[in-house]
């Protein structure tokens, strides 16, 4: 199994150089004739949030459709998924941003919530509690 940097995905999802779509669509047909799947980082998916929503402009129905097809793809495997499906809900229903979301759906994977935070959003998440004064 290999990982997938952010560029991969992001070329593969905005679809914006035929070049590399090919190349990327290739490798994922040669992951599924081999039953293999390619690894993706957490981090890659907070970078992925970040370019889709500051370099490509997407609103945030497109990054949670964007970021569900990802989690849909049986050829890839996400690291702590859990952590990611728990991140994308939270980042639907409230108004958090996608990084928190995320940093809060970690540390209750890991059974360490809640994430203490000094953002009031990110303090109205689940799994995470406002620092007092």
């Amino acid at each position: 199994m290999a990982g997938l940097d952010t560029n991969v995905l992001v070329r593969w999802l905005v679809d914006d150089d035929a070049g590399q779509s090919r190349r990327i669509a290739e490798m994922l047909e040669s992951a599924a004739r081999r039953d293999e799947t390619l690894f993706v980082p957490l981090t890659v998916m907070l970078e992925l949030e970040w370019v889709l929503r500051s370099r490509y402009a997407f609103a945030k129905p497109d990054i949670l459709l964007a970021l569900n097809a990802l989690l849909e793809t049986r050829e890839l495997e996400f690291q702590t998924e859990p952590a990611v499906e728990r991140a994308l809900h939270a980042y639907r229903q409230g108004t958090a941003d996608f990084a928190d979301c995320l940093h809060a759906a970690a540390c209750w994977v890991e059974g360490k919530a809640p994430m203490l935070t000094l953002d009031a959003k990110a303090a109205k998440l689940a799994d995470a509690k406002l620092l007092a004064a």
